[in-house]
């Protein structure tokens, strides 16, 4: 997926990292920009939401054992991009993000990948677009900042998943948005 010279795209390559090279894979069934993905614990990967001229809901999985995707269920609410969180159990929490009419998100929900649905879970606080989810060594999720529409956040929430509720969690002390996080392995 993604944007290119002919549009919205559909294609999907695999990196070879051993030597060097990219390869064509199975395209997508849907173009999509800003799609977010996910690795699951089958190995498949989770590709969700984005844009193609309207917001998406629907959601697709790639085979790395086949090439090819199939449709799985679509997600309650277009997102585009929702920030996305493998979770301990193998769900994946997708949260905030833009949808029909230029609405930003505060709604989160939970992909269930043995089943291939979507439920709702708790709202966090703020409506953010461009945040992004981190899966911290107590099972719990940290959504950093993001977008309003007009105002860069430098807040914080923590996503749990055995409860569904966040809660506010500190603040950075610079406000950004459509950035990159990772977790390092001593878990800061």
């Amino acid at each position: 997926g993604g944007n290119g010279n002919s549009g919205y795209l559909n294609t999907a390559e695999l990196y070879d990292p051993s030597i060097g090279i990219w390869t064509r894979t199975g395209n997508m069934n849907n173009a999509r920009a800003n799609p977010t993905a996910a690795r699951l614990t089958t190995r498949k990967v989770l590709a969700l939401g984005g844009y193609d001229g309207s917001y998406l809901n629907t959601a697709e999985l790639y085979d790395p054992s086949t090439g090819n995707w199939t449709t799985t269920g679509s997600m309650n609410v277009a997102r585009d991009p929702p920030a996305v969180c493998i979770l301990t159990d193998g769900r994946v929490l997708a949260t905030g993000g833009e949808t029909s009419g230029g609405v930003i998100l505060n709604s989160a929900e939970l992909y269930d990948p043995s089943t291939g649905t979507w439920t709702t879970t708790g709202n966090m606080s703020i409506s953010r677009k461009g945040p992004t989810a981190s899966l911290l060594t107590n099972g719990t999720v940290l959504v950093v900042g993001g977008y309003s529409g007009s105002t860069y956040f430098n807040t914080t929430e923590l996503y749990s998943p055995s409860t569904g509720l966040w809660t506010a969690g500190p603040s950075m002390h610079t406000a950004r948005g459509y950035y990159a996080a990772s977790t390092l392995l001593d878990g800061t």
